[in-house]
């Protein structure tokens, strides 16, 4: 479950305790911009000693939570890109263990594009193809699909992937370079066509891009062109 470089999961769970003082800063305002507290403050709001909320915001900043400097009246705060994701994880979870109606998938759509013509070397990659078939059940054809997500639901949806942990894709090298990890998704492409989105954890595109693979050349398969509309049902 990782995004933007570092892993979720291992960051949220080893925060224990303070993870409430992350949520309650976040409940100050902290997660929209910089908001001046004291620790004697912060320690009521949480119900644990001055000295707690002291630690607690050393090593908040010390693992790359938040941004905190000293003020006249205490100090300023604000959550990092980091610490805001890992509260997203952690309601991603709730929302997901408290609202069981919830469909066990998500439902993107996006307009079919070419794109940099990487997929084919990188799905052919032996280290990339064994994992594949081991793991999907299936040897893809040498190529990706190239979506470019079209509303903003398909957009929050996306990044949304980014913190479930889908079918772990290991990294390797070969060739002399490294080629890096990812993850992937059991997927319907239109409701009739297996396939699985893959997504790298480094990669040219930007969130806005769902790119898949499949046994089969899904352009031919599904009679597709540049700007038609595709709807990929992703499978949590």
């Amino acid at each position: 479950m990782s995004a933007g470089g570092f892993d979720v999961l291992k960051i949220r769970w080893s925060l224990g305790k303070m993870f409430f003082t992350l949520l309650a800063l976040a409940e100050l305002g902290a997660g929209q911009g910089e908001i001046e507290t004291t620790t004697s403050s912060l320690a009521e709001r949480i119900g644990c000693s001055q000295q707690t909320a002291s630690r607690h915001l050393i090593e908040l900043e010390r693992a790359g939570l938040i941004l905190r400097a000293v003020s006249k009246k205490g100090c300023r705060v604000k959550l990092t890109s980091t610490g805001l994701d890992v509260l997203k994880s952690v309601y991603i979870s709730l929302r997901h263990v408290l609202e069981p109606a919830m469909p066990p998938y998500l439902l993107l759509k996006g307009v079919v594009f070419t794109g940099l013509g990487e997929g084919a070397y990188y799905v052919t990659r032996e280290g990339y193809k064994r994992q594949f078939v081991e793991k999907l059940g299936f040897e893809p054809y040498p190529g990706t699909l190239n979506l470019r997500l079209m509303d903003e639901e398909s957009l929050r949806a996306r990044r949304e992937l980014d913190y479930w942990p889908g079918i772990e894709i290991k990294g390797f090298e070969a060739e002399g370079r490294t080629f890096g990890p990812g993850k992937c998704f059991r997927a319907v492409v239109n409701n009739e066509v297996e396939a699985a989105v893959v997504i790298a954890h480094r990669t040219h595109y930007g969130p806005s891009v769902l790119e898949l693979i499949s046994p089969i050349c899904l352009r031919e398969r599904l009679g597709l062109r540049d700007g038609d509309v595709v709807q990929v049902k992703v499978f949590l």
